[in-house]
Order: structure tokens, then C-alpha cells, then sequence
């Protein structure tokens, strides 16, 4: 069953942040993972407006999503958005 990663990011530091975007899609297919949502226009429906960045992405199972968040090539980018944004990440099974 497809687990998916949602990403709310508040970037601070744009520039530093790019290197980040350079890093991450990389260590996500290194573990089968696919970028659903990427930072596109949003618009809030119901509820507190919504001002951050969302990014959604797709993994088969909740297993792969964790050993991505967790490998060594993930952390390295994690490092390089250290200072660059604040960052929640949900991980969901999927239906």
C-alpha cells in the first residue's frame, strides 16, 4: 500500500534553500520515491490560510518512506536546509 511524505515548509533563506530542492529528489528516487506535489500555487478551501510550502511525496510503503527520511543521502540535504526553512514532516499510509 502507498504511503505518501507531506512536507509544510516555511523557507527563510531562498537562495540556501535551492541547494536543498538540488539534493532531495535524488535521495527520494534512491528508494522508489515520487514527487506528487512540489511547491505548486495553492489555494485554502476551509480553515487558516495555509502560507507555507507543501510538498507531497510517494513511496510504496511506509517502510521505504522511512528508510528514505532516515539515509544517509536525505540527512545530507536535510543538513543543507538547516537554516534555510522550518519544516514539518508527516508521514501517512495511503489508501
Amino acid at each position: 500500500m502507498a504511503a505518501y511524505i507531506i512536507a509544510r515548509i516555511r523557507v527563510t533563506d531562498p537562495t540556501q534553500y535551492e541547494e536543498y530542492k538540488k539534493l532531495s529528489p535524488a535521495a527520494a528516487a534512491a528508494f522508489g520515491g515520487e514527487f506528487i506535489v512540489r511547491g505548486g500555487e495553492t489555494e485554502t478551501l476551509e480553515g487558516e490560510e495555509e502560507t507555507r510550502r507543501l510538498v507531497v511525496v510517494r513511496f510504496d510503503s511506509m517502510d521505504k518512506a522511512r528508510a528514505f527520511y532516515r539515509s544517509e543521502q536525505y540527512q545530507a540535504a536535510r543538513a543543507a536546509r538547516e537554516g534555510a526553512a522550518e519544516a514539518q514532516f508527516v508521514l501517512v499510509d495511503g489508501a
